[in-house]
């Protein structure tokens, strides 16, 4: 059972296939997962971080694992902005359980 509620695809997107977490940014769902498999790890660090700042946390794993954002980390952190700290704490606090989150 998955306790995560994700934004369902058919409200994921404006008329023009943006979606809605990148408000501030002309790009489409296909162009913006294009740029989270990037060749470079700083293009899809920003990515990723814009994700995890302005979507829903739920969605955020639609696009992402646990174990991307945790090799990206380093990287991302600077692209959070105020959810820094709640990115923080939610990884810290999945790291504190046991077998830790993987």
């Amino acid at each position: 059972m998955s306790v995560l509620a994700p934004t369902p695809a058919d409200r994921m997107v404006d008329a023009n296939g943006r979606p809605y977490f990148l408000w501030d940014e002309d790009l489409t769902l296909e162009l913006f997962r294009a740029r989270l498999v990037d060749a470079d790890p700083e293009v899809r660090a920003y990515y990723v971080g814009k994700l995890m700042r302005q979507a829903k946390p739920d969605d955020v794993f639609s696009f992402v694992t646990l174990h991307e954002i945790k090799a990206l980390y380093p990287l991302i952190v600077r692209y959070l902005g105020r959810s820094r700290e709640f990115w923080s704490w939610l990884l810290g606090r999945w790291k504190a359980l046991p077998g830790g989150a993987e």
